[in-house]
């Protein structure tokens, strides 16, 4: 899945959980979106309904998560975490994990990292800069 679009990656999602529901035979990624969706029962109902929330729109001023990108974000640290990319990114997160005493919630405190990197580079019109990921990650 390199850089899909939103509705690939919100089928990606139901798919993935539809799969799991059913039994069927995961790829890699998909045991891993699995797993992550699993620790996430509040959005159960949104995945199996995808005539309702497929295409929904989540804003900030609605004060509600998107919860796939929530979900791909998460998806996204597990990658980053594997491959060390960017570099030192695994280090941060075990500090977080001992500092949060949980893997799960030592992701979300780098979403927020994450997240302000994304955020940045829109607001600036760049390309997300891992340096301002980092030095956020440092100050968590």
């Amino acid at each position: 899945m390199f850089n899909p679009s939103r509705d690939e990656a919100r089928m990606f999602l139901i798919d993935t959980w539809r799969k799991r529901r059913a039994g069927a035979l995961l790829s890699p990624l998909e045991d891993l979106a699995a797993q992550l969706i699993e620790k996430h029962p509040e959005y159960y109902s949104i995945l199996e309904n995808p005539e309702r929330y497929q295409d929904k729109d989540y804003t900030p001023e609605q004060g509600t998560t998107n919860p796939f990108l929530h979900l791909m974000m998460h998806l996204t640290i597990e990658e980053q975490i594997s491959i060390d990319q960017p570099h030192g990114i695994r280090m941060h997160f075990q500090r977080l994990v001992a500092q949060h005493q949980s893997e799960h919630n030592a992701q979300h405190r780098m979403m927020e990292c994450l997240g302000e990197m994304i955020w940045q580079a829109q607001r600036n019109s760049t390309a997300p800069d891992a340096n301002v990921y980092l030095n956020c990650l440092e100050k968590q």
